[in-house]
């Protein structure tokens, strides 16, 4: 428990929060103005929003800033930059840390905006601009709660680490990947991964699903329209596959877990590649995905068996050839108990904060928290989100910016 009067830092570290808030969003809008999308969405990376962060951060008083370059040579200098900050606690034997990620998506259909993605404007309470709430508003978060503490004098009770990643939405490999691996987190620690939250901020995830991403390529043979007998419509056969399998596996697969939102697994026909540029041509190509969250309780091996067995029916039913290719299989390990210290004063930290009752939660899978974990560094996932990643127009609240701080700070003198 707090060593101080409760009420009085709660007052305080509110207090001086909100008078730092348009301070930190100042520099955050900076931020936000600068592109950083991975190079296999077609961006230049990070690097010029990592420096940008990294001068931000020295401004704002923060000493010890260590850069980790992950090399890349189809980012802008050959690089992937991941940004690691400690402030030194009562306990330095262990480290509280602070995970959010630079990297953004792209901004889809331009048309679809009311602004640009990338000259944020605020108004009505709000930040719009890509990259506002995922990740940026974590960040903002983040450098507010640290110069709350510094501001008011006050020393966390462990280490308290911010870790600013490269490459969360294309995959880890140039992020948290590479800081797990150069042994960045230490047994005994324990993170936050500030990258999913619910409106009222009541949600922390301990626990993922398996992910598997299946890639189908139909071949049939391709002919001129006006004379469909001498081809086979590999669209037709890809289109009755995939209602196949879309009602196979949640017949199959439909156990519930009520710990996951939501409670069972998903399969979701996704993405769509070009099959002919013209009308009056059959396709002898057709090339769809899925995306399937998979409860623990099956594994991805066995999905794509099942997956494998009726694509084989329907070769032998329409006489194509049809390849699975697995884009991605990852098993989830195992979820952060409740009962874990990090998630007991993070639900703490919220009824100080904020006067809820935090709900424990797991979903369906794609935080760099999983990385953690797979270490079995204790993680939760929260944040107090609107839900706009990835949708045009997307925005973070300012407000949200400010109570998400306001907990943070609780929590490093909780923990």
């Amino acid at each position: 428990m707090l060593n101080y009067p409760v009420k009085g830092v709660v007052e305080c570290v509110r207090a001086i929060s909100r008078e730092l808030l348009d301070e930190v969003v100042e520099a955050f809008v900076e931020i936000l103005r600068i592109p950083a999308i991975s190079p296999s969405a077609g961006g230049c990376g990070e690097l010029r929003r990592a420096e940008r962060l990294q001068s931000i951060l020295s401004e704002f008083g923060v000493e010890r800033i260590k850069r980790v370059d992950v090399p890349d040579e189809r980012a802008e200098g050959g690089v992937r930059p991941n940004i690691i900050t400690t402030m030194e606690g009562e306990n330095s034997d262990k480290t509280l840390w602070l995970i959010a990620h630079m990297d953004t998506v792209p901004e889809g259909d331009v048309r679809l905006w009311e602004t640009d993605p990338f000259e944020p404007v605020i108004r009505d309470g709000r930040i719009c601009a890509r990259g506002a709430e995922d990740n940026g508003q974590a960040i903002a978060s983040m450098l507010l709660a640290a110069k709350t503490l510094m501001r008011l004098g006050l020393r966390p009770k462990v280490n308290l680490g911010m870790v600013f990643v490269s490459d969360e939405e294309t995959g880890n490999r140039y992020g948290l990947e590479q800081l797990a691996n150069k042994g960045i987190f230490m047994s005994g620690d324990e993170a936050v991964v500030l990258d999913y939250g619910s409106p009222d901020g009541s949600e922390i995830e301990v626990a993922e699903k398996h992910v598997l991403w299946l890639r189908f390529v139909v071949r049939g043979a391709q002919a001129h329209a006006a004379f469909p007998h001498q081809g086979i419509n590999a669209h037709r056969v890809g289109a009755r596959l995939l209602l196949a399998l879309d009602d196979m596996l949640h017949k199959k697969f439909n156990e519930r877990d009520e710990l996951y939102i939501p409670p069972t697994s998903t399969f979701e026909p996704t993405k769509k590649e070009l099959n002919v540029d013209n009308i009056n041509t059959i396709p002898g190509t057709d090339v769809f995905y899925f995306d399937c969250r998979i409860l623990p309780r099956y594994s991805p091996t066995e999905i794509l068996t099942v997956v494998r067995d009726l694509c084989r029916e329907f070769e032998l039913m329409y006489g194509v050839k049809i390849e699975v290719e697995e884009v991605i299989s990852w098993e989830a390990p195992p979820p952060t108990p409740p009962s874990a210290n990090v998630v007991r004063k993070l639900s703490e930290a919220l009824k100080l904060s904020r006067g809820i009752d935090a709900k424990i939660i797991g979903i369906g899978g794609g935080t760099c928290a999983a990385i953690l974990r797979a270490q079995r560094i204790p993680a939760a996932v929260w944040s107090t989100l609107d839900g706009m990643a990835h949708k045009p127009n997307e925005y973070c609240k300012m407000e949200n910016i400010q109570r998400d701080a306001e907990t943070l700070t609780l929590l490093s003198l909780l923990i």
